[in-house]
């Protein structure tokens, strides 16, 4: 994260307020990295103790760029809500693997990447929503 610099005027990105355009510019960033990492665990299928690899969740990612919790700093205070966002289950584990150490499921490398796929999709649905909306605030169709 960077901080203002003497070039830049504005505030680092995770500084201001997330904007769903930029959410929705994020997630699909997200979602193509994750998904040359998919695409690179199903290119090693047949590499001998190759273990597939995934990104963190993109909620952690979030969570990461948000400001820390509130803290109470006297004991009539309530104490904050939403609860600890550390509380993330575990990434998935890989519980088999094929004689040559090989970890890499095709089956669950295609239901991740079909899951890629369509967050992918509504993310750029979501995207072009908010450009159509700001494009009919200012007056221009098309």
């Amino acid at each position: 994260m960077e901080a203002l610099t003497s070039t830049s005027s504005r505030p680092a990105p995770a500084a201001r307020a997330a904007s769903p355009l930029d959410l929705a510019a994020r997630r699909v960033s997200w979602l193509d990295s994750r998904q040359a990492v998919l695409a690179r665990n199903i290119a090693n299928a047949d590499t001998p103790n190759y273990r597939p690899h995934d990104l963190l969740p993109f909620a952690r990612h979030l969570a990461a760029a948000l400001p820390p919790d509130m803290a109470r700093t006297a004991p009539a205070h309530l104490p904050p809500r939403g609860g600890n966002r550390a509380a993330a289950p575990e990434d998935r584990l890989v519980a088999e693997a094929v004689p040559d150490g090989n970890a890499v499921s095709l089956d669950r490398e295609a239901v991740r990447m079909a899951e890629t796929d369509t967050a992918h999709a509504l993310a750029m649905a979501v995207h072009r929503s908010f450009m159509g909306m700001f494009r009919l605030a200012i007056g221009r169709q098309g």
